[in-house]
C-alpha cells in the first residue's frame, strides 16, 4: 500500500476508536446514540469521554511524532522521545509546578494546564540541552545514550526529592508517573491540538534534511543542509512534543518507540510521510490502549502507562525473537 493508502486507513481506524471511546464508560458500553434524551448521560459523553478520547489520540500522536524525529535525527532505530532524558526533564518541571504552586494535573482550569505543559517544556529542553552538552554533540551514539541515561537519573533522583520535601504532590505525581489520560479535558484537548500542528510543521520542513542526514553528516552537508539549524529546530520540536504529552498525560512508555517501527516495517518511505504516519500511528496506538485500559477491568480503570510498556514491550521482544 501507498502512504497516502495507509494514512486513510489509520485515520478511519482512529474514527473507529473515537466511536468506541465515547462508548466506553465505568458501566460498560453505552453507545452516544442511545443516549439521545438522557441529558446527564449525554453530558458525561461531551466533558468526559469525548475530550478524553480526543486528549489520548493528540497526546499518542505526539509521542509518535517525537519517536520519529528522535530516530531520524539521531539515525538510531531505538532512539525514542525520552531518550534524551527529557521525560525526566519533563516530570521534575512539572513536579516543581505543582510545589511552588500547589494545584492539582488534574485542574481544569486552562491557564493551569497551559502552566503545566510550559513548565515540562521548559524541564524537557533543559534535559535535552544538558544531555547534548555531555555528550558532546549527537556524533557519537554510545556517548549520547550513556548521557541520556545519566541525565534521566539525575533529573528523577531531583523528582523523587521534591515530592519527599512535598508529601501533598506525592498521590499526584504517583498517578503522573504511571501515566493516565484521566486528567485530560478540553483544555488539554486546546493545548494538545495546536502544538501537534506546530510540531509537525517544523518537523515536516526538516523532513528533506532528515533524508539527508540518514546519509551522515558529511553527505548531509554536501548536499547543503546546515546541520546546526536542523538540529535545533528538531530538538526544540521534539522537547515541545514531549513536554505537552507528557504534562497532559504523564509518562506513557513505548508509544514513541514502537509507532515509527510500526510504519518501517509496513511501509518504505522518505521522512515526510514517515513522520505524519508515525504521529497518526501513535494517536492510534495510545487511543486503543485508553479504551482497553477503561474496558478491562470496569470499573476500576488500568494505568494507561502500564497498559503501553507491557504490550509495548511484549510487541519488541516478538520482534527480536523474529530477528
Amino acid at each position: 500500500m501507498k502512504p497516502s493508502a495507509w494514512c486513510a486507513l489509520l485515520l478511519l481506524v482512529s474514527a473507529v476508536l473515537c466511536v468506541l471511546g465515547v462508548a466506553v464508560g465505568s458501566t460498560g458500553w453505552s453507545p452516544p446514540w442511545a443516549l439521545q434524551g438522557d441529558a446527564l448521560a449525554w453530558q458525561i459523553v461531551w466533558d468526559i469521554r469525548a475530550p478524553r478520547c480526543a486528549g489520548a489520540w493528540l497526546a499518542g500522536a505526539l509521542l509518535g511524532l517525537g519517536g520519529a524525529v528522535a530516530q531520524g535525527l539521531f539515525r538510531n532505530p531505538l532512539a525514542d522521545p525520552y531518550l534524551l532524558g527529557s521525560s525526566s526533564g519533563a516530570a521534575l518541571g512539572v513536579a516543581l509546578f505543582l510545589a511552588l504552586l500547589g494545584v492539582s494535573p488534574a485542574s481544569t482550569q486552562w491557564l493551569v494546564r497551559l502552566g503545566l505543559t510550559g513548565a515540562a517544556f521548559a524541564g524537557a529542553v533543559l534535559a535535552v540541552l544538558l544531555t547534548l552538552s555531555l555528550a558532546k554533540g549527537v556524533q557519537h551514539t554510545l556517548r549520547l545514550l550513556l548521557a541520556g541515561v545519566v541525565v534521566g537519573v539525575v533529573l528523577g533522583a531531583l523528582s523523587a526529592l521534591t515530592m519527599l520535601m512535598v508529601p501533598d504532590i506525592m498521590r499526584a505525581m504517583q498517578a503522573f508517573m504511571l501515566g493516565t489520560t484521566g486528567f485530560l479535558g478540553w483544555g488539554s484537548v486546546m493545548i494538545l491540538g495546536p502544538v501537534l500542528v506546530l510540531s509537525a510543521l517544523v518537523a515536516w520542513g526538516c523532513s528533506r534534511a532528515l533524508d539527508a542526514i540518514s546519509l551522515g553528516d558529511a553527505a548531509a552537508v554536501s548536499l547543503g543542509v546546515r546541520l546546526g539549524w536542523v538540529r535545533v529546530l528538531l530538538v526544540g520540536a521534539l522537547a515541545l512534543s514531549t513536554g505537552a504529552a507528557v504534562a497532559q498525560a504523564g509518562l506513557i512508555s513505548f508509544v514513541g518507540l514502537v509507532a515509527p517501527h510500526l510504519v518501517r516495517s509496513r511501509v518504505q518511505t522518505t521522512h515526510g510521510p514517515l513522520l505524519i504516519l508515525s504521529a497518526l500511528a501513535g494517536g492510534v496506538l495510545l487511543l486503543a490502549a485508553d479504551i482497553l485500559a477503561r474496558w478491562a477491568l470496569a470499573p476500576q480503570e488500568l494505568p494507561v502507562g502500564v497498559l503501553t510498556a507491557v504490550l509495548g514491550g511484549g510487541y519488541l521482544l516478538w520482534r527480536m525473537h523474529r530477528i
